[in-house]
């Protein structure tokens, strides 16, 4: 739609063809980029189809309606559309109850399902106290709507997931990753990217980890830890309120992603054997940091033995055919990688040269000519092997997890290497009174 939307620009007319299930998608398109009359035909063309009687019907279907769209003249909306005046909302929108307050914003479409604390003006003021920016400043624009992701914005969805004060830094620079990376916040939308359910996944470094109580130990995907909840549930609210990404129009994920509930995890630097992700990704060891990608698979299985040989050849025949790799290795197998010479580079070097298919089953999948399948057929060998993986800068390696022997894969989408995937997390003032407060929210459990 947004070249479209381009070609439009230069007085060319155009006429987009889209898949029946698109439309809404489509149209919220157009209107973000101040087209809203942008003539879009439905047709019964399959998503990804390879087969051309398929194709063929669902073109011949729209015909008609193609040359109707390209001959029938300007309506005067169309020849100067007029642009919606955004509300100016009161700071005050309702007054009720817990459940009451619940029901309106999930009606509103505010929520991700699940129950949230009100945002009220208290809570809000508390939660600003985690930043030393004023509420009004603009970090910037996000997609789809181009909202305004204002500070105080990004702590009302804060309050509305949970979040402790300490974790706005977190937050901020969340957010400022998704406006500046290079899939940014194209990775959540179909608009940039596909109708992969991709999941926001973020990786945090540095000594803010142990200060706000992130999990890196057992259980570190699980439910149980407020900050690693919270915080990737905030960002997920960010996302639906700010950037207006909503689920069957701007996010058009075929099978949806669960992981998008919330995907935050803390690199264990403490029992790694390595140089930790953000050193490795250019910064100072003390200090913090948070990355993006956007897997859409998670899996997690089971080494052959304890030795290097075993570690990762499990991991080669285990990872899925995918764009970028996160790789979760648990202390004790990273030590006994690192006690056999192995670095992390030395590992992703493994992979690229081991991880490999037949070129027959790769020119095979190109000529079908699905998606996931772009190849230059021509260029394909007609025997032997061709590697997955073209570039160890693909992959990422980190230490988390428990005690026992699983090892974690996340597939999916990322930035091009040399590209912004990582940013700073910069504090307040006031961080160590903060985290003084709130150092103690952390569960006890009952002995049974």
């Amino acid at each position: 739609m947004y070249d479209a939307v381009d070609i439009e620009d230069r007085g060319k007319p155009t006429v987009t063809l889209v898949n029946n299930g698109f439309a809404n998608d489509a149209e919220s398109a157009s209107r973000a980029r101040g087209i809203p009359g942008l003539r879009v035909i439905p047709t019964a063309v399959p998503c990804e189809s390879s087969i051309t009687a398929d194709i063929e019907a669902g073109i011949d279907g729209a015909l008609d309606e193609i040359i109707a769209a390209l001959t029938r003249p300007l309506t005067a909306e169309e020849k100067s559309p007029k642009a919606r005046e955004p509300e100016k909302p009161a700071r005050i929108i309702f007054k009720g109850s817990l459940e009451e307050v619940n029901r309106f914003f999930y009606r509103r479409g505010w929520t991700d399902g699940l129950p949230v604390i009100p945002p009220t003006e208290a809570a809000v003021a508390e939660m600003l106290t985690g930043t030393d920016l004023p509420p009004g400043h603009l970090l910037g624009k996000l997609q789809s709507r181009d909202g305004k992701a204002t500070i105080e914005k990004i702590a009302v969805n804060a309050v509305m997931a949970g979040c402790l004060p300490t974790y706005l830094p977190v937050l901020v620079a969340g957010t400022i990753n998704l406006l500046e990376s290079e899939p940014g916040f194209l990775g959540y939308t179909t608009f940039g990217f596909s109708t992969g359910s991709w999941s926001p996944f973020w990786i945090i470094n540095g000594p803010i980890r142990n200060q706000i109580n992130l999990n890196s130990g057992s259980g570190a995907f699980s439910p149980g830890n407020i900050a690693n909840a919270a915080i990737g549930r905030a960002m997920g609210l960010i996302i639906k309120n700010i950037g207006g990404v909503r689920k069957g129009i701007e996010d058009m994920g075929v099978m949806g992603n669960p992981m998008k509930y919330t995907m935050v995890i803390a690199e264990n630097e403490e029992e790694s054997p390595w140089e930790p992700l953000h050193v490795e990704m250019g910064f100072k060891k003390e200090d913090s940091t948070i990355r993006l990608s956007f897997p859409q698979t998670y899996l997690q299985h089971w080494p052959y033995g304890s030795d290097a040989g075993r570690i990762l050849g499990s991991v080669v025949d285990s990872m899925p055919r995918g764009m970028r790799y996160n790789i979760v290795f648990t202390p004790a197998h990273a030590h006994n990688l690192a006690r056999e010479g192995y670095t992390k580079e030395k590992v992703k070097q493994y992979i690229v040269t081991n991880k490999t298919m037949p070129a027959a089953s790769l020119r095979a999948q190109a000529s079908g000519g699905l998606a996931f399948a772009r190849t230059n057929i021509d260029l394909l060998p007609k025997e032997g092997v061709v590697p997955v993986i073209s570039d160890p800068r693909f992959i990422k390696v980190i230490v988390g997890g428990g005690p026992g022997a699983f090892i974690a894969q996340l597939v999916g989408g990322g930035a091009t290497p040399g590209q912004k995937e990582i940013q700073k997390i910069d504090l307040p003032k006031n961080w160590d009174k903060l985290v003084a407060k709130y150092k103690n929210v952390v569960p006890a459990y009952a002995k049974y």
